[in-house]
Order: C-alpha cells, then structure tokens, then sequence
C-alpha cells in the first residue's frame, strides 16, 4: 500500500490558505471569491479544469501516467449564514461563516490535489476533483452531476471518497460505517388560514393559532407513534409565525415548517403521504382552510460496503485504534449522497476538535484544529490511489 505524508512545507501552506478562505465565506450556490481563490491554488497542476454554467463549482481531472480507472474526490466549498463568536484572528466579519469546516475541506483536497499530480508518472488513472458550492441546503452536488462532473474525466469513476471534519469526534480519530451513515432530509410546510378578527371575540372568528399549536403537538408526536422505533426518524417544528402584528388582533393564517429526517425509504415514505393528510385534518376540522407542501431534499447517504471495506483497510494502517466503527448512522443530512447513489463509495469523518473546544459544528462558536490538514491531505490521495492501484493490479 502506497503511503501518503505532507511535508512541513505543504502542511503550512494548507493551513494558510484554509484560513484565508475561513475569513471570507459565501453561502449558496454562486461563490465567486471562493472559486478564484481555489482555482489560484491549483494553477500550474496540469489539471484539466472546467467550471460550474449554473453555480461557482471546479471540477478538475488529474490524469496518470499509467492506464486505469477513475476515482472522484470531493469537497464542498460554501459557509453558513452564521455570524462568527470564536475570537479567532482569522475570523470571519462578514455575518457568514465556515461553522461546518468546508475551508477544511477545500484546503485538505487542494492538498491532495498537489500530492496526487507530484507523482503523476506513476499515478495508476484517473482523478476527479470535485470543488462543490452550495452543500448546505442548496444540493449543490446535484447541480454538478447535471453538469457532468461524473463523466468529466470520460468515463464514470468507480469510486468517490470525501472527508468531513468534526469538531466533537476526538481529535486524530477517523470515523465511518459501511451503509447508511447520514440521514436523508425534507420539508413540510403549512399554512393555516383563519378569518382574522377581534381578540377580545374569538367566538365571532376562526383563529389559526390555536389550531397551529395543535397542529405542532400533533407533528412533534407522529414520529414516536407511526415510525418503528428501530427505524430511526426525527421530526422537528422549526418555524412559527402568525400574522397578526398586535395583540388585540386575531390572526388571519399562521404559517409553519417542519424539517424531517429518515434513514429509510419506508419511513420516508410514510411521513410523505400520512403526515400532510394529518395536518390537513387538524385543521379543516376546525373550520380552517389549509395549504401543506412536503419538500423532498437530500437523499440518505448510504456508504458502499465494498468501499468502506477498502477504506478501513487505509484508515487501520494509518490510524491504529483511531479508526473507529461507527455503530449507528446520525441525523445530520449530507448532499455527497448524491454522488452515492451514482458511484460506491464512502463518506469519512475525521476529528479536528480544537483544544478546549466544545460548541457543536453550525454554531457561532464551531471551532477547528487545522494542524491536521496535511494528514487530511494525505489521507485522501492515499484512497484514490490506493483504489486506482487495486484496479490496476486486476
């Protein structure tokens, strides 16, 4: 197995740069200071590089100098609209933030981008590097697969591999699972109308308040009662609002989102068709006229078995006991399931907690130990080339 290490020099340069993009983040699809300064720091590679009609995305092909397959590598590149409270020197002031460690990424796959194409001559085929915006709600990686990045270097990768830095997993330890490892993500929104009126004579109205916090008990409690407990689904009220601006008026409609996460098909499918009919009910029965749209977003991530197996076969040799099996699947959601469904492949998580550091990831306070990025860099050029050679060597 061929090893990968960055030297110092390398090592510093990945750090410099994921903190200069963790000073200036940008949200969504369209990150036009983000993609300049990745396409500055992959310049002189002898990459084959194209980028996004739709969104700011980069896809570039690293071709080696002897035949074989083609693995993808991916990083998403886009912030959170979060306003920054880590006191960091290199914060961000801009009201957005890389509170979910995608500068990380960027820099760890420009890393690999710059260890793979050193040692070109001997690479064993083909590697994709996938940059992608807009992972945070936006499906960015779907907007690429539209645009081609699967079918960039020719011909379809038979692998894909991505990283994912956490800032709670302990430092140094590398965490994935063969199957689903992140839950799939949707929407319900809801929109109760009522007549408006006097408060002090509700009897003369319909008021769509009550009706809304009977319908939010109602949501809050379908999971536990409809969904088997050993089929794992979370759902969550996470807007309210009425339209009523004092508090002598009555609301005319309440508007709420639910945001809902599955790790099968079959709960998934459920929730779809039962959970709207409910709210509906709840309210046409007390007289309101109701709107309800389920949104379906992203997919469920679901790691290859056969690939997690290679890449456990990786994570063991360099990690030790530091290569953990994750038991179960969490309920965050992941756009890289896109590219899931399409190539086998494996999503890894790689701890980064900074010392002292306690806040969750996509909080104001989010915290990264960036000294690990030149192993991150390594890591991920170990598991393309590591892949090409065993199809190589078939």
């Amino acid at each position: 197995m061929t090893s990968f290490t960055a030297d110092a020099a390398l090592a510093a340069e990945l750090v410099e740069l994921r903190r200069r993009l963790h000073g200036h983040p940008e949200v969504g699809l369209h990150l036009p200071r983000t993609q300049a300064a990745l396409l500055e720091a992959i310049d002189g590679l002898g990459l084959e590089i194209t980028t996004g009609r739709e969104l700011t995305s980069i896809t570039a092909v690293l071709r080696g100098g002897r035949p074989g397959p083609v693995v993808l590598l991916r990083s998403d590149m886009d912030g959170l609209p979060v306003t920054e409270a880590t006191g960091l020197p290199f914060a961000s002031v801009e009201g957005t933030m890389h509170a979910c460690g995608h500068d990380l990424h960027m820099a760890g796959l420009v890393g690999a981008a710059r260890m793979l194409a050193a040692r070109r001559d001997e690479l064993p085929g083909t590697v994709v590097f996938m940059f992608q915006p807009g992972e945070e709600g936006f499906a960015g990686a779907r907007y690429m697969i539209d645009e081609g990045v699967l079918e960039a270097a020719g011909e379809a990768p038979v692998a894909a591999y991505a990283i994912h830095v956490d800032c709670v997993t302990p430092y140094g330890t590398a965490v994935t699972r063969p199957g689903p490892i992140m839950a799939s993500a949707s929407a319900m929104r809801v929109r109760v109308e009522g007549t408006g009126g006097h408060a002090a004579y509700p009897q003369n109205a319909i008021d769509p308040v009550p009706v809304a916090a009977e319908i939010v008990l109602a949501v809050q409690a379908f999971a536990a009662r409809r969904i088997p407990a050993i089929d794992p689904a979370v759902i969550s009220v996470t807007r309210l609002a009425s339209d009523s601006a004092a508090s002598n008026v009555l609301a005319a409609s309440v508007e709420l989102e639910a945001n809902i996460r599955t790790l099968s098909p079959a709960a998934l499918d459920l929730i779809r068709s039962e959970l709207p009919r409910l709210v509906t009910a709840i309210g046409e029965a007390h007289g309101c006229t109701m709107t309800v749209e389920f949104i379906d977003s992203y997919p469920v991530t679901v790691n290859d078995p056969t690939e997690t197996g290679r890449v456990f076969e990786v994570l063991d040799a360099r990690y030790g006991d530091r290569a953990v099996r994750l038991p179960e699947p969490g309920m965050a959601s992941e756009d890289f399931a896109y590219v899931l469904e399409r190539v086998p492949g494996a999503l890894v998580f790689l701890g980064v907690q900074a010392d002292g550091a306690t806040a969750p990831m996509h909080s104001p306070g989010a915290m990264f130990d960036d000294s690990l990025l030149g192993d991150h860099a390594a890591l991920l050029a170990e598991l393309a080339w590591t892949r090409l050679a065993e199809s190589a060597a078939e």
